[in-house]
């Protein structure tokens, strides 16, 4: 073996694991810093373990998963490294060391309680036994003799109890008058029936007479006049809805939940997907325009159709 070997540090030189794993580290041309990056331990910690400075690391299983990582950061054997850590430090099994600043002995304070609750405690018990001795020896109460009892029954006067008049009935009980749903027709007490409110349509409360559409004046073919929505190109789509006035559309599946739904500004379009069951239910007909496969079909023909069938 050359003499040169004995001078290449490994986990058994220097004094101890600390000064091994220093050399190991130097030779490699490795900072501390550099160590605490690839194994995330603070680099004073790995600084105490080079120094051996054991009672300012943390508990003894800390130090050994520190040492450990140390090792393999280094290429080295972790096991190898705690064994050296183990010759040079055993375990002696020692009881744990109390804190720093702690009293051995009982808290004044916590004896200081004890006794007050106990001369509580003491006290409550006697009171209550004076308590009950007073009452025993306590006269009985007095009582009215037979005589004055029977004069103070013969002196009720016997007759009618005048009550005084009653009072109104609470607020939270009366009655409020029915609910009038405006646009609908009201019954009179007599029978008779009065027809809708004439303000009912202008309220909003009642659907607004539509102006039927001029059909001359309608495009023969689709004319995209603001956003469309629905399926998008290249999704096929035979059936085209497009807005003639402001209005609203709501589409629902086969099974009746909501597939789409908005408020249309006019010029605004939407292209229903080819799926099966799709119903289309509209707060006005007369302000959608039908289209099928880009040719007008005029306008919808009920607030509420199939999609499908506008396609046939």
């Amino acid at each position: 073996m050359a003499s040169d070997d004995f001078d290449i540090p490994s986990l058994h030189s220097g004094a101890d694991i600390g000064q091994a794993l220093k050399a190991l580290r130097e030779q490699k041309k490795l900072s501390l810093e550099e160590v605490a990056d690839i194994t995330r331990v603070r680099r004073v910690y790995l600084a105490d373990i080079e120094a051996m400075r054991l009672d300012k690391l943390p508990s003894r299983p800390f130090t050994i998963g520190y040492i450990r990582a140390y090792a393999e950061a280094l290429g080295l054997d972790g096991e190898a490294a705690v064994e050296r850590f183990k010759a040079d430090e055993p375990d002696h099994n020692e009881p744990l060391r109390a804190p720093v600043s702690a009293y051995q002995g009982g808290d004044p304070r916590v004896v200081a309680i004890v006794a007050g609750i106990v001369v509580m405690l003491a006290a409550i018990i006697m009171w209550n036994v004076a308590q009950r001795a007073m009452t025993a020896n306590a006269p009985p109460s007095p009582t009215a003799s037979a005589k004055s009892t029977a004069e103070a029954l013969a002196a009720q006067k016997a007759g009618p109890v005048a009550l005084g008049a009653p009072l109104p009935a609470p607020v939270e009980s009366t009655i409020p008058p029915p609910y009038e749903t405006p646009g609908l027709p009201t019954t009179n007490p007599d029978g008779t029936v009065n027809p809708h409110a004439p303000s009912a349509a202008s309220s909003g409360l009642a659907p607004e007479t539509m102006t039927p559409a001029d059909l001359a004046r309608l495009s023969p073919v689709f004319v995209p006049n603001g956003k469309i929505y629905g399926a998008v190109a290249p999704q096929p789509s035979a059936v085209t809805l497009q807005a003639l006035k402001p209005a609203s559309l709501i589409v629902r599946g086969a099974d009746g939940s909501i597939y789409f739904a908005r408020q249309f500004a006019a010029g605004e379009a939407y292209r229903a997907p080819e799926l099966a069951g799709l119903t289309a239910t509209v707060s006005a007909p007369a302000s959608f325009q039908v289209f099928v496969g880009g040719q007008s079909k005029g306008v919808l023909p009920a607030a509420q159709v199939s999609l499908n069938k506008l396609a046939e």
